[in-house]
């Protein structure tokens, strides 16, 4: 597939990365010779220094926060203030729970400080007024029911954009974008012709008010976040969202979504959800009947379909697709999915196409479990 470093590089442009590029995966196996996100530098400043004079250029900066694992009580340390914080009723609020997402925000403000240095370094060179800067994530909260799934919690991300001439300052915009309109969005201001396979939509002329219509919905999809099943089976999954309702349909219910309860190969039981105090609690759920309705929130085999009414349930944790109420609205949201798949020439739109279960996996096997970093 072509991809936008590439073809910027093609026409002109400077590229490089810093940090977690394109990833987790093996690029070469890919058959490319490079990480898709270009050549790695050591620093912003060393990628600059090599950029030729008012040639452009193109950086894609890889942190690696707000990545788990996180140092224990790390937030409260910090200053930060565990009574602010407002936790998902998808978990039990108790103590453990909001100091593990006191310890999050912490790297959320690392990762600030991060972008702060990138940005001083435009002003240093006299470039910051002549650089289109985004800033956004590849994936929701590292928490149970957060990353690697198709809920708010774990798709909806933020996104921030300076583009000096383009965007006006304090802009918020509550239109619907994806990750597949990055591309299209640095084509255009290359003034470059945008591919046909490419997916998305340029964000220019919704950033300018230009945009006549916009989409009502936004499509996501999974398959796996690791080799967490017996087989190297994904747990594959779709769905639409608009803004009144979230539908998913759980391609194979009968797999277990956050990865089989044993470890299998890589990061452990449930091995979709990333370690931690939050996931901990949660696991305590297979026992202790306190935490059991959190546990299946997490953990629990989901039926083939899912249908959210975001007016009433905005944490998603009241499925209505059995509802008769609701007959009418599945039926459509199940439509358009399914058209969409089509679309996209996706595998899964064929019921017994398995092929993405047959993908290798080239991630290490879990480590020994270790107590929680202090």
């Amino acid at each position: 597939y072509v991809v936008y470093p590439d073809l910027l590089e093609k026409a002109g442009y400077h590229v490089g990365y810093v940090g977690k590029g394109w990833g987790p995966g093996n690029f070469q196996a890919g058959g490319r010779p490079r990480n898709p996100a270009g050549p790695a530098y050591k620093s912003f400043a060393q990628f600059l220094d090599a950029c030729p004079k008012d040639k452009p250029f193109c950086f894609w900066f890889g942190s690696t926060f707000p990545h788990r694992p996180y140092a224990l009580d790390s937030g409260r340390k910090a200053g930060l203030d565990a009574t602010r914080v407002q936790v998902p009723p998808v978990w039990p609020d108790y103590p453990e729970v909001r100091h593990d997402i006191l310890d999050y925000y912490l790297e959320v403000q690392r990762f600030d400080q991060q972008v702060g240095e990138l940005l001083a370094e435009l002003e240093k060179r006299g470039l910051y007024d002549r650089t289109l800067v985004v800033i956004t994530s590849d994936n929701g909260m590292p928490f149970p029911r957060g990353k690697a799934n198709l809920y708010d919690l774990g798709t909806r991300m933020p996104l921030a954009l300076r583009w000096p001439g383009v965007t006006q300052p304090g802009t918020r915009l509550a239109q619907f974008v994806s990750h597949v309109d990055f591309a299209p969005t640095f084509l255009e201001a290359a003034g470059l012709p945008i591919p046909k396979e490419m997916h998305g939509r340029s964000l220019k002329p919704l950033l300018t008010g230009q945009a006549r219509a916009w989409r009502d919905a936004v499509f996501t999809e999974r398959e796996r976040h690791a080799y967490v099943r017996q087989g190297n089976l994904s747990y594959p999954a779709r769905a639409i969202r608009t803004q009144r309702y979230l539908y998913i349909r759980n391609i194979r219910p009968e797999r277990w979504p956050a990865g089989d309860p044993q470890l299998v190969f890589a990061v452990g039981p449930f091995g979709d959800i990333d370690d931690g105090p939050t996931k901990r609690l949660l696991l305590s759920g297979q026992v202790d009947p306190q935490y059991r309705s959190y546990f299946e929130l997490a953990c629990g085999k989901r039926p083939a379909e899912e249908l959210y009414d975001l007016e009433k349930d905005p944490h998603q944790m009241h499925n209505v697709a059995g509802q008769p109420a609701y007959v009418r609205i599945r039926q459509e949201l199940a439509d358009r999915l399914l058209n969409w798949m089509k679309s996209t020439d996706d595998p899964r739109a064929r019921s017994e196409d398995d092929r993405f279960d047959k993908v290798p996996y080239f991630g290490n096997p879990a480590k020994k479990e270790k107590p929680l970093a202090h």
